[in-house]
């Protein structure tokens, strides 16, 4: 699932099935890709400072991009869809998974 075609779509779609499958404060796991640049990769992870989140970063086979996988509790989809938000509009090249 990408935000790239249809963001409001994908928020939607996004937002049912979060509340559909989980209870609330939850363990989330948010993957997006980057082109492999150390300040990008900061600016993903600093979004998520200070909420006790696990980060890890693994580069593509030719180190061209780098996949960010951050899992992290959040206590409803509304605050997982404004983190995706917040990444889209502050880390520029973004595709979030």
């Amino acid at each position: 699932m990408s935000t790239a075609q249809n963001p409001e779509e994908f928020y939607k779609k996004l937002k049912s099935q979060l509340q559909d499958t989980a209870l609330w404060p939850s363990e989330y796991l948010y993957k997006f890709i980057v082109k492999t640049d150390p300040i990008k990769i900061k600016q993903v992870a600093l979004i998520f400072d200070n909420l006790g989140a696990v980060i890890n970063t693994v580069e593509s086979k030719n180190g061209k991009y780098t996949s960010v996988s951050i899992n992290v509790v959040m206590k409803n989809p509304d605050a997982v869809i404004e983190k995706y938000k917040e990444v889209a509009e502050k880390v520029e090249g973004v595709i979030s998974l």
